[in-house]
């Protein structure tokens, strides 16, 4: 049903402040009038408004619990939905972090019907549209929204591309779906003329859907804003997410709806196996680990319905590979469009594809029309040059980068982070594919690198595909496509970094640290940190330590995570599980487990800290304590000395890889 050309907002506004007091008062039933220099709350992540537990749930149940993560506690359970508020306000960057569609769906039934803040990360958007929840960044709507004014639909698609626009009128994307199927609406397609593009432009250019009925792919160009639909060649979705986008699919096409070739789509139980491990009295006295695992049954109920293949738990606990890991080593190709239900999905963009998380409802479109919709982004450059010096590694990169201001003024929200140059076709592969992980930190779009012979060899050993095959599918830029920014950084001058609490883009150099930073918690695995490489690292940290006679520094808990079963065989075969064990590390089979508070690892109380190769450490993502960010060899050196520092700071030299 398409919405009304005019929209009257009759319940309360609620400002999310920095000041906690004026924050209580509003829970508590005061109204505050509009301030435009009041300070408002930024950064809010997914991970804050849906907890990882609250994502147990899939249905109307999450508004009961929307914002129960917001830094300072002041929301519990129905604090949202019980406070009669259509508008929620707050500062930038607006639902960084996850793709959980959950975030926004928990706003949307807690009664929200509209959220403003200064900048809306890209994600957190595309899924509030497709849901029917409108977003806005114009603060000049509160005074009129408090003063009862009806306010006209243009003014939520106002810098819309038009399909966007048109789902906001339609009230979400099935509803739009729906019409478009049915020839009620027909998207034009972008009439961009020949134009040089970068490597991102191309992969879409060559994979626009012209005929949905008929099959017929490809336009001539496209350009930064061009909106379209995109035929997809890999789909992909984990327990967490797929039994929601499964409701979904069921209520927009069905119940006897199939997915369409099913053989392009792949199911994971890859993020919650070892959530038993961890969960608290408090959690299993509300019945969460029930939930916890029948998400992981109704996805194989779901898996088995359509014929797909699901990568499950192995025998020994744990599961086969973090789907990220997985994609990479079986699945995605140079050249191709790669969606998935989380944000990380960028990670495959290392083996130059275009690759990028989408939310539940986007998945389960995807899964009936092999479609996905685009607003062609636009690119930002990194050419890096040089070489890194010892004890430095690409996690060191992504959080020097992270921490300049074109991304900290959440300019990158949106954005391609194209890497370039010849200090990245140096680096071996698993490290280009950590610079590619972590562009979403940024608020990025997806990251890509344009494959090297890097990339031949890693996809000739790891699948047997013939290298001038590997060749023949990738795609480069054009020497003279547009850029929106270019950054060039010789790798030579970045130092060991640090990403302090709260935010992936705190970076800072070790040895900038204001204070000794004691630990309790070292943490290496995740999709980001579970590689072969990072596992070389922890091995050259701990073998040079076990040499000097060091283990894990008392009272220190160190966990090293594997990313898949083919990076633990290869940690065996090259002798590192035995000097993980003889350094006091516990060994963890493949699962997202402590980056999303759910496996050994994370943290259990406000005052500990830990120390993660992770990719982000938001308020709450792996416990309630505090997460510093850092390298491989720096997560392995804490271990050894029991506060954050570098293997020179420990070893007395800088540690490479073995």
């Amino acid at each position: 049903m398409a919405r009304p050309d005019r929209i009257k907002f009759s319940g309360r506004i609620l400002y999310l402040t920095e000041d906690p007091e004026l924050l209580k008062r509003q829970l508590a039933g005061e109204d505050l009038p509009f301030d435009p220099g009041r300070a408002l709350i930024s950064n809010i992540s997914t991970d804050e408004i849906t907890p990882g537990w609250v994502c147990f749930y899939y249905d109307e149940t999450l508004g009961e619990f929307s914002m129960v993560g917001l830094r300072g506690g002041h929301f519990e359970r129905n604090t949202l939905k019980g406070g009669g508020f259509d508008v929620i306000v707050s500062g930038t960057s607006k639902g960084c972090g996850s793709s959980r569609e959950t975030a926004p769906y928990s706003e949307l039934t807690a009664g929200i019907q509209l959220v403003i803040a200064e900048s809306i990360e890209k994600i957190y958007g595309q899924n509030c549209q497709n849901i029917g929840l409108l977003t806005s960044t114009d603060f000049s709507l509160l005074p009129r929204i408090a003063a009862g004014e009806e306010i006209p639909i243009e003014e939520f698609t106002e810098g819309l591309d038009p399909i966007s626009a048109d789902i906001v009128r339609a009230g979400g994307l099935f509803a739009y779906n729906t019409a478009r199927m049915a020839g009620e609406v027909s998207p034009a397609l972008p009439a961009t003329g020949k134009r040089p593009m970068t490597m991102v432009e191309k992969i879409i250019a060559a994979h626009a859907v012209v005929d949905a009925k008929a099959g017929t792919l490809g336009i001539d160009a496209v350009k930064p804003g061009d909106a379209l639909f995109v035929r997809t060649d890999v789909r992909f979705s984990h327990e967490y997410v797929t039994p929601m986008a499964d409701s979904l699919f069921r209520q927009g096409f069905g119940p006897d709806a199939t997915v369409t070739k099913p053989e392009s789509v792949f199911t994971f139980r890859d993020h919650l196996t070892f959530l038993g491990d961890v969960m608290d009295d408090k959690k299993r006295a509300m019945g969460l680990l029930e939930h916890a695992d029948g998400l992981a049954v109704t996805q194989e109920k779901f898996a088995q319905k359509h014929g797909l293949k699901l990568y499950g738990e192995v025998e020994a606990g744990g599961s086969e590979a973090i789907c990220h890991n997985a994609v990479i080593e079986d699945l995605a190709l140079p050249g191709q469009v790669v969606t998935g239900t989380d944000s990380h999905t960028c990670m495959a963009g290392a083996l130059g594809c275009f690759a990028f998380g989408v939310g539940s409802t986007d998945m389960a479109n995807s899964w009936y029309t092999q479609d996905v919709r685009v607003k062609v982004p636009e690119t930002v450059r990194f050419v890096l040059t040089g070489a890194l010096q010892p004890g430095v590694s690409a996690k060191d990169v992504m959080l020097f980068i992270l921490s300049q201001p074109f991304f900290r003024t959440s300019k990158g929200i949106g954005k391609v982070l194209e890497f370039a140059g010849p200090g990245v076709a140096a680096m071996p592969f698993d490290e280009q594919a950590t610079l590619t992980n972590m562009a979403v930190e940024a608020g990025g779009f997806t990251g890509i690198i344009e494959p090297g012979e890097v990339v031949v060899e890693y996809l000739h050993a790891m699948r047997g595909l013939d290298k001038d095959a590997v060749r023949a599918r990738i795609v480069r830029g054009d020497p003279d496509a547009e850029y929106l920014e270019v950054f060039e950084y010789d790798l030579g001058e970045i130092p060991v970094m640090v990403a302090t609490p709260g935010d992936p883009r705190n970076g800072v150099a070790l040895t900038a640290l204001d204070a000794d930073v004691a630990i309790d918690i070292a943490y290496g695995g995740s999709c980001t940190g579970g590689k072969k490489a990072d596992m070389d690292m922890y091995a050259s940290v701990f073998r040079r330590g076990l040499e000097r006679g060091l283990k894990v520094k008392d009272g220190v808990r160190c966990y090293i995570q594997f990313g898949s079963q083919h990076i633990r065989r290869y940690a065996e075969e090259r002798g590192y599980v035995k000097i993980f064990e003889e350094a006091g590390v516990e060994l963890i089979n493949p699962s997202c487990g402590a980056c999303i508070n759910a496996g050994p690892g994370n943290s259990a109380t406000r005052d500990e800290v830990s120390v993660s190769a992770i990719n982000r450490n938001f308020p709450g993502r792996s416990g309630p304590g505090q997460v510093y960010l850092a390298s491989p060899l720096t997560v392995a050196a804490s271990a050894l000395a029991g506060r954050v520092v570098g293997p020179e700071d420990v070893l007395g030299e800088s540690a490479s890889a073995a």
